[in-house]
């Protein structure tokens, strides 16, 4: 992921720079930092940057693109970078399209950072007020005056890149005024739509396990249910059983009941025939007897 952080001096690109390299892995490349580095250094380009700076100036194009080019040459910039205070201009913008094409890589966003410049300055007003109080070196080109040149450079000088890069697609606007959290986020679901940076793998993961979770606690919680019925339930079904058995039963002992009887009425029936018959035989052989006789 390589991106560019724009906004005027004091509207927190720096801290939000830290942040992303915290959150992606990646290297922030800031051209004030390098060239802050050179100056502490003494070296004969920090001296050149150091009356530059010292004024409000900006420092040559040739220059920064130089540092920008060797910085990203090195390996911890492989995964991707974060530019901070470059391109300033639009000429610069051109010539690092250029580099980075010839370096066969892609720009995947700007952002900028929209602020009101009166709430900047009183901010670094209290700020330097605070560090002198403390005994602190106070910054040559962190002060009320040159802040004031410095907003003046970027509105002429940098605003331009607006348009320059709003035209190229690549540009979003963040409100810059609000707590450092809420930029961080809005910066983060930018890059999101942009399709700069994918949803963290672990998070669907999580999704998936607790959505496989979810019916398999459901299903045991019936389970224990139906395993461990109440004493109501119990009771309920075995009235139930019961007088299910009571009906099977009932056309079982009524037909019984009723065969017995058809039984010993046929018996009755018949032993009664066959006396009756065989009274009528001996009585028959009683009378042939007396005829004979």
């Amino acid at each position: 992921m390589r991106i560019i952080l724009l906004g005027p001096p004091g509207s927190g690109k720096g801290t939000q720079a830290q942040l992303l390299v915290q959150r992606y892995g990646i290297v922030q490349l800031s051209t004030g930092e390098m060239l802050r580095a050179a100056v502490a250094a003494g070296t004969p380009v920090g001296l050149k940057a150091k009356e530059i700076m010292a004024g409000g100036g900006l420092v040559p194009d040739d220059v920064v693109v130089g540092i920008i080019s060797d910085r990203i040459d090195q390996p911890d910039a492989k995964n991707g970078f974060i530019l901070d205070g470059f391109p300033r201009t639009v000429p610069q913008a051109e010539a690092l399209d250029e580099l980075l094409k010839r370096k066969h890589l892609k720009l995947d966003a700007v952002i900028e950072l929209r602020v009101n410049e009166s709430a900047l300055l009183s901010r670094v007003e209290t700020r330097v007020a605070q560090m002198r109080e403390r005994g602190e070196e106070v910054r040559l080109d962190d002060t009320p005056e040159v802040l004031t040149k410095r907003l003046a450079s970027y509105r002429s000088q940098t605003e331009p890149l607006i348009h320059y890069y709003s035209e190229r697609r690549k540009l979003s606007t963040i409100d810059g005024m609000m707590a450092i959290e809420e930029v961080t986020r809005a910066i983060h679901r930018q890059l999101l739509a942009l399709g700069a940076v994918e949803p963290k793998s672990h998070g669907k993961t999580h999704a998936r396990s607790a959505a496989k979770a979810a019916p398999a606690k459901k299903a045991k919680a019936g389970k224990r249910a139906v395993a461990k019925p109440t004493k109501t339930a119990k009771k309920g079904a075995k009235s139930a059983k019961k007088a299910a058995k009571s009906v099977v039963k009932g056309p079982k002992k009524a037909a019984k009941k009723a065969t017995k009887k058809t039984v010993k009425k046929a018996a009755k029936k018949t032993t009664k025939k066959t006396v009756k018959k065989g009274a009528k035989k001996a009585a028959k052989k009683v009378t042939k007897k007396r005829a004979k006789r």
